[in-house]
């Protein structure tokens, strides 16, 4: 079954390289974008920080629906998110690598089916999904002790 959704959003500049992003169509306030020093003033976040959020927090939306799929009522979620940038082959700045730390409120052991919603979590993000086609994402979920309870990596496709 073939499901297709579209939305979209509209960028104005507003000065410089600040500009106003609006969720067209939705009740949602606009966000400031901006640029980091030299070019911008980082009056809000630049493009490369709004894509590692992206991914980190449709990390821990997923996180959070398994937990509550399986009849689970976690605490707070912590999540963490690294870029690391580099040159690419024609020296142009790009996301090269992602790690995601995902932090439980509680131990492993007083969840519900655990095995099975760590195994599972990340297929239902998106936007982790998508970006996984460019850039390689790593992924950890570790529980309230720091104890590594779960560890991904997927390689980018050529």
């Amino acid at each position: 079954m073939s499901e297709t959704q579209q939305f979209t959003l509209t960028l104005t500049q507003e000065s410089d390289y600040v500009f106003r992003i609006a969720f067209d169509d939705t009740a949602m306030p606009d966000l400031i974008a901006d640029e980091s020093a030299p070019l911008g003033t980082e009056r809000g976040p630049n493009p490369s920080r709004m894509l590692v959020a992206a991914v980190a927090n449709c990390l821990s939306a997923s996180l959070l629906f398994a937990l509550r799929k399986f009849k689970n009522a976690p605490g707070t979620l912590v999540t963490r998110a690294q870029a690391t940038l580099g040159r690419n082959e024609a020296g142009r700045l790009r996301v090269q690598h992602i790690a995601v730390t995902l932090e439980l409120p509680e131990a492993l052991a007083d969840y519900q089916q655990p095995e099975r919603l760590l195994a599972q979590f990340e297929h239902f993000c998106v936007v982790t999904g998508s970006v996984r086609d460019g850039i390689p994402v790593e992924v950890s979920v570790r529980d309230r002790d720091g104890v590594l309870v779960h560890h991904s990596e997927e390689e980018a496709s050529a």
